[in-house]
């Protein structure tokens, strides 16, 4: 159970202290300022309780048996890795500089010591508390901003400068691994016959269905499904064979087909269609991955000229 709210966004507060009538007095002077307290009287039970609790900061007392708050401190950093997240305000009793830099160096990022004078530690928790959560903001935003970056505005599949990144890493893993990686261009046929029909803002509709259709025959964490422009996609596919590349493809053909999206200035059918050309290829460093490309692109243009809505697979 994650104790953190994120409806009232209420700050969490994990404090750690051997000594029980200390752990009241935090809780009773930090419950004044509205936050949420949780508690743990060793070392040990503080690293147990972190990852169901994960507080926005931790109060973790210098001085107890067993495991030292110094000790603590650095398994804490090691098991959070980012600074920025759930700090470490360290209470000690020690008000020496050897102290205090073996807290800065466990990788705490306050202190204040024993006896606690309270306003001093309210104001030090709540400037952790607005660093932690302004990272946080940050790192959403940037999330976001990286996400914008990356997907096609109407269908949020990859778009295509994604796309281009991926080949590449893909190609050069593959390579590496002299392993196969497989590539599928289909195309939505005669539709620029269904904009002109039933106007853009349903050719909109159309695309975000059909991708939307395409996406859920497609393994999300290992195949790369992206808009290549206008009513053309392509899906990369790492490790696989020429025989499970042309099942894929008909899978998502034969699924579009059973969407009965409505198309009557379709030469071949009465809803929308997809056209498909399949290629796969060993990764060799000397040869560029666009080859891939190339060959589905090639066998798509025959699987037009066959008649549409079929799958053609590139013989590489």
């Amino acid at each position: 159970m994650n104790l953190f709210d994120p409806i009232s966004g209420t700050p969490v507060i994990l404090t750690v202290d051997d000594d029980t009538t200390t752990r009241q007095m935090i809780r009773r002077n930090l419950r004044t300022e509205g936050y949420k307290i949780i508690e743990a009287s060793t070392g040990d039970q503080c690293l147990e309780l972190y990852p169901q609790v994960k507080p926005d900061i931790i109060l973790l007392d210098a001085i107890m048996p067993k495991m030292d708050g110094f000790e603590c401190c650095r398994q804490l950093r090691v098991l959070i890795e980012n600074p920025f997240v759930s700090p470490v305000l360290m209470i000690t009793g020690l008000d020496d500089e050897t102290s205090v830099d073996r807290a800065f160096s466990a990788g705490a990022a306050d202190f204040v010591t024993k006896p606690i004078h309270w306003p001093v530690l309210l104001q030090r928790v709540k400037r952790l508390i607005q660093q932690c959560r302004l990272y946080q903001e940050l790192e959403a935003a940037n999330q976001e901003l990286a996400r914008l970056a990356r997907e096609d505005s109407l269908t949020g599949t990859a778009n295509r400068r994604y796309m281009n990144e991926y080949l590449e890493k893909e190609w050069e893993r593959s390579t590496n691994n002299q392993q196969s990686l497989g590539a599928i261009l289909c195309d939505i046929d005669f539709f620029k016959s269904y904009n002109d029909v039933y106007g853009h803002l349903a050719g909109d509709f159309c695309l975000q269905q059909v991708s939307e259709a395409m996406q859920g025959c497609l393994q999300a964490h290992k195949h790369l499904l992206a808009r290549y422009g206008g009513e053309e996609f392509v899906i990369l596919l790492p490790e696989i064979n020429a025989v499970d590349i042309v099942k894929v493809a008909e899978a998502v053909r034969s699924t579009v087909n059973d969407l009965e999206i409505p198309h009557k200035l379709s030469a071949i059918s009465h809803h929308i269609t997809l056209s498909f050309g399949a290629a796969v290829m060993i990764a060799q460093a000397d040869k560029s991955p666009l080859a891939l490309l190339a060959a589905a692109d090639q066998a798509l243009y025959q699987a037009k000229s066959a008649g549409r809505n079929q799958v053609v697979f590139a013989n590489t």
